[in-house]
């Protein structure tokens, strides 16, 4: 018997969907509100929710990853009765386990559950024992970077290709060290492959490597970075930048594991575990022709997204205080304080350059600061200290506005009688204005397509001060 969970607005679909849940032999709990359902899930067991998207107090994709961390990481199978792609695919990327629209047959709505519970059983049957990770400046306990962390523990138990995707500055490379660290591979070679700094003209050597009197200066073997990750690691940073050229070969590498050096006329092995990371759209990419859609099946065997600062900024005090602390020790000072209003600026940036930006922000502050024991704002750079007071000054303007507006509705906002009748007399005047402009004031067939007699159109004419001959122009 398991604990299900409805949260959904309309009290039938409830109804329903909770018969069937009862009939299958198991406990059900409805919540009307997301933040009543949110607050179930928090103190009690339960093995899969079903979740509505629209709900009175806010859409239920937003709330997706709060339910999904809470302490029984229940399974969850969003309903909708409006639909959309984009809605689906950023459910199904959220680890949604199920996406299914409204109105749907129990048939329809029984099987992922059977099937979400089934997986649940297998996976209870499975579970290995906690491990510790080593997570070194991996920083956060928001929802979205417990996500990320947990996908790290699954990669690393594997050997399977790893795409690591974020806009610059997110940690990508953090993750990557992290995933060959926590793997049996964590005492052997991590090499970085920086595939934005490399020549073209160079890729081929760097990679392959090269042996004694392969071209001109070639003096002695060299052995390529693939070489050097035998039993390792291989990461290939920005791998968006990695020449056409070269991903032919390179995806031969992948599927082989061999090589063969510049020069060489044999083959060699390298057993190397591949992480890469990129900022850039792979499949646009594809699209157009620079990246081999091939090469791009394989890196993403498995894919952890890193998501921008801006959307786990409840992390944003714990970064600070990490990175704080980390610079000054590196600097011989005392760690800071930190005073409310210096969170409060940094909470106002929308941090395009992600956590890299605002560690060196954090070293900016720091080196302002000098021997003052308080970070304050005056601290900070000054385009920071500008957008916290152009938002601050937009949000009493807002407050502003909505107070004068709400002073005043009483006395502008017309009754419900009037503001209908006004409502209903414009639509008719634009349908008259359309239905001469259509039929260019033949009365014949402007009367077969409006369904009114010659007496009740000339009427409607003559109340609006149109004309069969044209209409008049505001």
């Amino acid at each position: 018997m398991a604990n299900i969970l409805i949260i959904d607005d309309d009290d039938l679909f409830c109804d329903m969907l909770s018969s069937m849940v009862k009939r299958m032999g198991h406990d059900v709990v409805c919540a009307h509100t997301l933040a009543r359902g949110v607050e179930y899930v928090s103190r009690r067991e339960f093995d899969l929710v079903f979740l509505d998207v629209r709900m009175p107090d806010g859409n239920g994709l937003d709330v997706l990853p709060d339910i999904q961390q809470a302490p029984s990481r229940p399974e969850v199978i969003i309903i909708t009765g409006f639909g959309d792609p984009d809605g689906a695919e950023l459910a199904i990327r959220n680890g949604a386990w199920d996406y299914i629209e409204k109105p749907a047959s129990t048939k329809a709505l029984a099987l992922p559950l059977l099937r979400a519970l089934q997986y649940r059983a297998e996976k209870k049957k499975t579970k290995e024992p906690p491990v510790a990770l080593r997570l070194d400046g991996i920083v956060g306990s928001s929802s979205k970077m417990r996500a990320c962390i947990d996908l790290v523990a699954q990669a690393a138990r594997t050997d399977i290709n790893v795409l690591i995707t974020g806009e610059t500055g997110t940690g990508k490379e953090l993750f990557a060290h992290a995933i060959h660290n926590n793997s049996s591979r964590a005492d052997k070679n991590f090499v970085v492959v920086d595939c934005a700094a490399l020549p073209e003209s160079l890729v081929e050597d760097v990679l392959f490597g090269h042996v004694k009197g392969a071209f001109t200066g070639a003096e002695r073997s060299q052995d390529g970075l693939i070489k050097q990750a035998d039993g390792g690691t291989l990461f290939l940073d920005e791998v968006g930048e990695l020449p056409l050229s070269i991903q032919s070969a390179f995806l031969r590498v992948l599927q082989e594991r061999r090589f063969r050096p510049i020069g060489g006329d044999q083959e060699i092995a390298s057993n190397f575990r591949l992480v890469a990371a990129t900022n850039r759209d792979l499949d646009q990419m594809v699209r157009e022709g620079h990246f081999r859609q091939e090469l791009l099946f394989r890196l993403r065997a498995f894919t952890i997204e890193l998501p921008p600062l801006r959307e786990h900024l409840e992390d944003l005090k714990e970064l600070v205080m990490y990175h704080m602390a980390r610079i000054c020790q590196r600097y011989g000072i005392g760690t800071k304080g930190i005073s409310p209003e210096f969170l409060d600026a940094l909470a106002a940036h929308d941090w395009p350059g992600n956590v890299r930006e605002l560690v060196n922000t954090l070293e900016r502050a720091i080196a302002a600061a000098r021997h003052e024991p308080i970070l304050f704002p005056k601290h900070l750079p000054t385009y920071i200290r500008v957008k916290a007071v152009r938002a601050s000054v937009s949000k009493e303007e807002a407050a502003k506005k909505s107070s004068l507006k709400a002073a005043t509705s009483s006395v502008t906002l017309p009754s419900l009688r009037d503001f209908r009748e006004a409502a209903v007399s414009d639509a008719e005047r634009q349908y008259l204005r359309d239905l001469i402009a259509l039929t260019k004031g033949n009365i014949r067939e402007a009367c077969q397509i409006s369904g009114l007699s010659r007496s009740r159109l000339y009427a409607l004419l003559k109340k609006h001060r149109l004309s069969l001959r044209s209409a008049p122009q505001d």
